[in-house]
């Protein structure tokens, strides 16, 4: 399966990422630790994004299953609210 690679685009970085994840559920418990080990930070914080990117290394079906369910979401939203923003459709609406 290929790489997964997140890179900074031209939009803001979500600030959930850099957010420190602890430990308050058997399944947090385990992810802290298991990427606290694996990538061993200095401060020995681990960060929503540090297991985002093990997650991508070691399980990228499962970042890919949720990223494929966003974008349609996102899509299906955009179709959506197109009668909303497009001229044409902003001028039907106000038709009726």
């Amino acid at each position: 399966m290929a790489d997964i690679e997140f890179k900074n685009g031209e939009y803001d970085e979500n600030p959930v990422l850099q957010k420190v994840v602890e430990p308050e559920n058997d399944l947090k418990e385990m992810l802290v630790n298991y990427v606290g080990q694996k990538q061993d930070p200095e401060d020995d914080n681990v960060t929503v994004e540090m297991i985002v990117e093990t997650l991508a290394e070691e399980f990228p079906e499962f970042v890919l299953v949720l990223a494929e369910e966003n974008w349609v979401r996102g899509y299906n939203q955009a179709l959506a609210d197109l009668p909303y923003v497009s001229p044409q459709g902003a001028k039907e609406k106000n038709e009726v």
